[in-house]
Order: C-alpha cells, then sequence, then structure tokens
C-alpha cells in the first residue's frame, strides 16, 4: 500500500511538471515534418536537443504534416492549442499555398485566422516567410512573400522574413525533387530562425 502511495505521488509530480512546462508547438508543412530524411535529423528534433543542451525546459511538440496548406493548419490549430496549451506557436506554412497558385489573399486570411487562434489562447506566435522560385513569376511571387511581411506587422507578431535563407535554391542544401532541404541543411534551418526564437522564450 505504501509503495502503490508513492507510486503515485511521483506520478502527480511528474504530471505536474509536464503541465508546467512551456510549450513550444511547431505547425508546419513538409519542411519541419523532415519530409525524405529522418525525422531525428530535422530541424524541430534539432531544436529540441539545442534547448535541453543550453537549459531550456521548454517542451517542444511537432504537429507538421507533409503537404499541408495554411488551411488546413487553421482547421487543425484549435485542437492542438487545447490539447498542448503552447506558449509559444511556430507557423511554417504557406509554402504548398504558394506551389499550388492559390491566391495570396485566401493564404493571408488562413495564416491571420492561425495567429489570431493562438493569441486568442495566450500564446506568443513566431511567423516563418516563405518565398516562392523565379518561375512563377515576378508578380505572384512578390504578393506571396508580402503575405509574411503584411501579417507580421499587423499582427505584431516575430517573424522570420525567409525560412529558407541559405537553402532554397541551393542544389547542395535541397534534396532531389528541389523542394525540400536535405539533413546537412537542417542545421541552417534552425540557425535561421533561432535568434528570434530564443528571444520569445
Amino acid at each position: 500500500m505504501r509503495a502503490g502511495l508513492m507510486s503515485a505521488i511521483f506520478t502527480l509530480l511528474f504530471w505536474g511538471q509536464v503541465a508546467l512546462a512551456d510549450t513550444v508547438l511547431v505547425v508546419g508543412d513538409s519542411i519541419s515534418a523532415a519530409f525524405g530524411i529522418d525525422t531525428r535529423q530535422g530541424w524541430v528534433a534539432l531544436l529540441e536537443k539545442r534547448l535541453v543542451d543550453q537549459g531550456y525546459e521548454h517542451r517542444v511538440v511537432n504537429a507538421s504534416i507533409s503537404g499541408d496548406t495554411a488551411a488546413g493548419g487553421a482547421a487543425r490549430l484549435p485542437g492542438l492549442l487545447v490539447e498542448h496549451q503552447p506558449n509559444l506557436v511556430v507557423l511554417e506554412l504557406g509554402g504548398n499555398d504558394g506551389l499550388r497558385g492559390q491566391a495570396p489573399a485566401q493564404l493571408q486570411q488562413n495564416l491571420a485566422s492561425m495567429i489570431e487562434q493562438a493569441h486568442g489562447a495566450g500564446a506568443r506566435v513566431l511567423l516563418l516567410g516563405m518565398r516562392l522560385p523565379p518561375n512563377y513569376g515576378v508578380r505572384y511571387t512578390t504578393a506571396f512573400a508580402q503575405v509574411f511581411a503584411s501579417l507580421a506587422e499587423e499582427k505584431q507578431v516575430a517573424f522570420v522574413p525567409f525560412f529558407l535563407e541559405g537553402v532554397g535554391g541551393v542544389p547542395d542544401m535541397m534534396q532531389r525533387d528541389g523542394i525540400h532541404p536535405t539533413a546537412a541543411a537542417q542545421s541552417l534551418l534552425l540557425e535561421n530562425l533561432w535568434p528570434t526564437l530564443q528571444s520569445l522564450l
């Protein structure tokens, strides 16, 4: 009986610590889901390791799904917010919207909805900007990139202008499909967002 009581107390203490730990929720697409590589090599896994190594007690939840769009993320986010109660939400979505040629206004509306949902749940937001290859045309690529910058200013959220800086379009950093970063590129992706993310912890 005594052993059972001690076990119950330990369990309550453990889950109490988990509940109190700050949570970083990553909502993204294949870039954050580590498509084509071992997930343990992905930038989200590297982030989790860095937080531990540097003494942060944050929990990292990767809710990224390959192929997801901003509309899909907006539909999934309410449940994720309730389940994980994050302190910080990292939004890495929009690439698939752009590759499918969806209207920038629709992308902006869906991302804005996600930001508002996160803020409503008391979480800070880090928005990761994306850009499209030049073959999509100057007019569309410019409008697409502007979505992220405009939202960051309008909603007053932390912002990384181009998450794939130094990776996108660099042959050695991209898989054969030209869309997904290699394992070697993951540490650079982490460096691209780390200064901004760290300031939010």
